[in-house]
């Protein structure tokens, strides 16, 4: 079992584009065959077509990675408190086995609600510590930071500026580090400013000097991306463009092509042993999951039904509720209520 931190790969933009396919081979390379790859549907879990997201992007990496065989998961672990949790292990299972894994676009401040403290996140911290990859795009990469930027609220619905807590991913090495993706973006034209991620500069000036002393900022621009190792210590650029590090919001760019050390971004420190600052139980239960057999993933046609038979439970329509239960049996799968909601187990 590996115990070597895995690569963690942050994208400006186009996960699906050359540039991205590119950071996705790189990270390929160093992963050991099979290539596992889980698309978590989380930042986007609130839209209705959450699911056609994560296939893009798998049906991209099913032809750019076609050399590395990948096998390919798409996790539905959408929201809290319902049949596809983040919390739930049914939907989880593909988590324990991936070596690769990957989280895009959608709402950065909804991932941070769904995933923080939530048992997937745990996994795929614990998994990361055990060699697997991390990459993330657009809210994903907004999301893992220290800091978010709201760019829903702000962008779309016109809120006030904040800076809320992320799930800040880098506070196991050290870092106090905040990432804006689409950070040259131009969609607005000579009309609007749509830079910093579509906020404009002077909303994210704003949003900068929210931050507490001691953080720095990592703005990725499109089809831009940045690779994180830190076993070794250094960081890669990747792509057509360049990455911004701010520290107090005073701005030096590092252009794509080169590698630099971690501690440009600040004073790193690894954790002494891989599993520290991970849930005990869910160490063990990942560490456990390494020398058994995979489970079986629950089709989407069963947790639809799982999703069914929770809301018609949550209105007290019983005999809808033992009426689909007996839907999933027929199935194959057998529905277990425990006192932190439902799951399936093949039977």
């Amino acid at each position: 079992m590996h115990t070597t931190f895995g690569p963690i790969a942050l994208l400006g933009s186009g996960e699906t584009s050359l540039a991205g396919g590119r950071v996705f081979e790189t990270i390929a390379r160093r992963l050991s065959a099979p290539l596992k790859i889980a698309i978590l549907e989380t930042p986007a879990g609130f839209e209705l077509n959450s699911r056609q997201v994560a296939e893009r992007v798998a049906d991209f990496l099913s032809v750019r990675l076609q050399n590395y065989q990948p096998q390919i998961d798409i996790v539905p672990a959408r929201k809290r408190n319902t049949a596809f949790s983040p919390d739930d292990l049914g939907v989880l299972q593909p988590l324990l086995a991936a070596n690769l894994f990957f989280m895009g676009a959608g709402s950065p401040t909804y991932a941070v609600r769904q995933l923080n403290g939530s048992l997937a996140w745990d996994i795929l911290r614990a998994r990361h510590r055990m060699g697997a990859a991390l990459v993330f795009a657009s809210a994903a990469t907004l999301a893992a930071g220290a800091r978010v930027l709201p760019v829903y609220e702000v962008y779309k619905v016109g809120e006030e500026v904040t800076c809320p807590v992320g799930l800040d991913l880098f506070a196991d090495y050290g870092l106090a580090l905040s990432c804006v993706p689409h950070w040259n973006n131009s969609d607005g034209g000579a009309d609007v400013d749509t830079s910093r991620c579509f906020i404009g500069l002077e909303r994210f000036q704003s949003w900068c000097g929210m931050h507490p002393p001691g953080y720095t900022i990592l703005g990725l621009d499109e089809h831009t991306g940045i690779i994180f190792d830190f076993a070794a210590g250094t960081f890669s650029i990747h792509g057509i463009s360049s990455v911004t590090i701010l520290r107090e919001c005073r701005g030096e760019i590092l252009p794509a092509g080169n590698d630099y050390p971690v501690s440009e971004l600040g004073a790193v420190r690894c954790p002494e042993k891989p599993e520290q600052g991970i849930p005990e139980d869910i160490w063990d239960l990942v560490q456990t999951a390494q020398g058994k057999p995979e489970a079986p993933t629950p089709p989407e046609v069963v947790l639809n039904l799982l999703e069914e038979r929770w809301q018609a439970r949550a209105s007290r329509n019983w005999k809808r509720a033992d009426e689909i239960r007996d839907g999933i049996a027929v199935l194959g799968w057998r529905v277990i209520d425990t006192g932190d909601g439902q799951r399936v187990e093949k039977t």
